[in-house]
């Protein structure tokens, strides 16, 4: 399955897949000379694009009800970028200065994103980085931000991933992971801690 000449389209680092509502497989890799593969559910590539993710970690697709869009965290960038399915660039989310926590963008590694399906809000995880959770409207514009690096229940050991938890539609939160912890913490919406 997915059986590629590496000559043409190399892979390096798979570190995520999400599927588009028309059965589409994307495949983020870290190789900048693809770092998209878009694939049918055979594994035969359909397309490929993106030369400028070098630390292409996080791949997130979220549909506003009108197009779909990928949110791309780089770690060598030190950003989160959202693109249309085609990789045209719509927004750029760099290194969070509004925390008042990071001093340059290299302490800023992102790993993962999550889009509320209610408001849009964007979630990113800086799970290599200093390991804070950062809010942002889905204009971009920074709301909060919560955790760090530690012990404590709202503190992380590097918080890696992150998904908008819809299972209780009358109470949806934000499951987190605390990697070298090797458990997930629960929030709420806002980053209150749960469980």
């Amino acid at each position: 399955w997915g059986a590629l000449d590496a000559g043409i389209n190399p892979v390096n680092d798979c570190h995520e897949m999400v599927e588009d509502k028309q059965g589409r497989l994307l495949l983020l890799t870290n190789e900048t000379k693809n770092n998209v593969l878009i694939y049918d559910k055979s594994g035969k590539l359909l397309e490929s694009w993106g030369t400028s993710y070098p630390g292409a970690h996080g791949l997130t697709l979220y549909n506003d009800g009108f197009e779909e869009s990928l949110f791309i965290c780089d770690t060598s960038r030190h950003q989160v970028i959202k693109t249309d399915l085609a990789g045209n660039v719509k927004m750029k989310l760099d290194y969070p200065i509004e925390t008042g926590k990071y001093d340059y963008p290299s302490q800023y590694l992102p790993t993962e994103s999550a889009v509320n399906p209610i408001n849009g809000d964007i979630y990113v995880v800086d799970g290599y980085g200093l390991n804070y959770v950062i809010q942002y409207s889905s204009k971009g514009e920074y709301i909060r931000h919560w955790g760090g690096k530690g012990t404590e229940n709202n503190q992380f050991q590097c918080c890696h991933g992150i998904l908008v938890d819809q299972r209780n539609k009358n109470k949806v939160t934000l499951i987190i992971t605390s990697r070298v912890d090797n458990c997930w913490k629960k929030f709420t919406l806002d980053g209150q801690y749960i469980s």
